[in-house]
């Protein structure tokens, strides 16, 4: 019986090497090449290319049905220099990189161009890959009801009948596709991907919930990995995942409000709200609170208000990036004038279904969650004490407290076994991956990573927030390999 399950294990281990193995040694047959054509779409560089990528729905089933990954990539600008292929895992969950290829793939140094086909996809669920949609209740696409940020009072009853709307939703209409949304699928994906291009090892970027996608998949197939950079990092623990982003905000936006507070003090600034950093801190928590007992009309936004929550929203919103620092200075001076801020600009309400319910898919397949609404309480109360800009939110019930499915296998651990070939970059000051999460990861990771931390804000590091030190770093590892010897600081 032992060599029976020892030779078992060594056909596994081969399919595996080969790229066609699925979880626990699954055979899965090898994906065709693809049939690469000519991109369309507004704004689109005309060397990108489309192609579509078929996956099992379910690895753990051989018959099970397929779905399609839409993928593209522009070619090597060298194919004389040319090294392999680079994928651009995006973030989210919700996101894609489709059009990555041409949009930030050109901010990347002509060397790295010239090293790598430039490779994007939209993960599972996402359309125009193989999609779903919960066909949520309008009112139940807005972030002030995806995030569950309490009523007034701090309770999180309303959080609760949010969730047990939205899991019921979607259970009722997500499919059978709904189920096996989850990160290690999606790095099961990247994996028939890296086959299909004909590539025996792969280099990738992640960004942002992208990079636990990357060390997951690096986690999953060490062996298959080339140059990984990871940017803007999530805390890896793989018993809470994305209960412990969210619980990130507290600090994130403790780390980040003080930079806010002090450029909307600054004299001569034209968007100025106060005349010190603390009057801007007290004056926001204030004018919250007024608008939770007393919110404004705000036509044609979702919902219709201008509410405590929708102010704290438009403040996370406005962290991520210190260009977006106007527009929450001007909903704060206009609230204060009991006016309205011009209604922020949103996608499609079809954009945001699939968005939402590839989310959902995710985060609650990922891991589960507690359904004790006391046990929410006794936390949001807590945060609410400790923790007054985000008011309670980030230990608060989101769908996965009502989700009716338990996850199909447990989340990976991320660990230090495997080649030294990952490079962390990370900015100071993150208001969704906050330094501190950024940290947990490297110490995960061990010897096969290195981390660039940046003295710079904002969400997104590399060729975004970050500085020219950290840029130089992760675009000279691309390029070349060669990578700092230990963590770096970059001021």
């Amino acid at each position: 019986m032992k060599q029976i399950t020892k030779c078992a294990a060594l056909i596994a281990a081969a399919g595996a090497m080969l790229g066609f193995a699925g979880p626990g040694g699954t055979p899965a047959a090898a994906p065709e090449p693809l049939d690469w054509t000519r991109c369309t779409g507004p704004g689109l560089d005309p060397r990108q290319q489309c192609a579509l990528l078929d996956v099992p729905m379910d690895y753990s089933d051989p018959g099970s049905p397929e779905i399609r990954i839409a993928v593209s990539r522009i070619p090597s600008e060298k194919p004389s220099a040319r090294r392999g292929a680079l994928l651009l895992i995006p973030g989210g969950p919700g996101g894609d990189s489709l059009g990555d290829p041409s949009g930030k793939g050109q901010k990347l140094p002509q060397k790295v161009r010239d090293a790598y086909d430039l490779v994007g996809f939209a993960p599972r669920g996402m359309a125009p890959s193989t999609s779903v949609d919960c066909k949520l209740d309008p009112a139940d696409i807005s972030m002030t009801n995806r995030l569950p940020w309490p009523a007034p009072d701090g309770s999180v009853d309303g959080n609760m009948a949010t969730a047990r709307r939205t899991a019921e939703a979607c259970a009722r209409n997500g499919g059978e596709l709904i189920r096996h949304i989850s990160t290690a699928n999606e790095a099961r994906d990247l994996d028939r991907l890296r086959a299909a291009l004909g590539e025996k090892r792969i280099s990738a970027w992640g960004v942002s919930y992208g990079t636990y996608v990357g060390a997951v998949y690096g986690q999953l197939f060490p062996h298959r990995t080339d140059r990984i950079v990871l940017d803007s990092n999530n805390n890896p623990d793989h018993t809470r995942v994305t209960r412990n982003w969210l619980a990130a905000f507290e600090t994130g936006v403790e780390d980040n409000f003080p930079e806010f507070a002090t450029w909307a003090s600054r004299p001569g600034n034209p968007h100025r709200v106060a005349a010190t950093p603390a009057e801007v801190r007290s004056g926001f928590l204030r004018l919250a609170a007024r608008l939770d007992r007393d919110p404004l009309p705000w036509p044609g936004a979702n919902p219709p208000r201008l509410d405590g929550n929708a102010l704290r929203q438009t403040m996370l919103s406005s962290l991520y990036d210190p260009d977006d620092y106007p527009a929450l200075a001007e909903a704060i001076r206009a609230a204060r004038k009991g006016t309205v801020p011009p209604v922020p600009e949103a996608p499609p309400e079809s954009v945001l279904q699939n968005v939402a319910a590839v989310g959902v898919g995710t985060i609650c397949n990922d891991v589960d969650w507690p359904g004790s609404a006391a046990g929410y309480q006794k936390d949001v109360d807590e945060s609410r004490a400790a923790f007054p800009l985000t008011a309670g939110m980030p230990r608060g019930p989101m769908v996965c407290a009502a989700w009716p499915y338990q996850p199909k296998e447990p989340a990976v651990r991320v660990t230090d076994r495997g080649p030294s070939n990952i490079l962390l970059v990370q900015n100071e000051r993150d208001v969704a991956t906050p330094l501190a999460g950024a940290r947990k990861l490297r110490r995960a990771l061990g010897d096969r990573a290195v981390m660039v931390t940046v003295n710079s804000t904002g969400h997104d590091a590399y060729l975004a927030n970050g500085n020219a030190c950290g840029d130089a770093t992760v675009s000279r590892f691309l390029a070349t390999g060669e990578r700092p010897r230990r963590d770096l600081y970059c001021d």
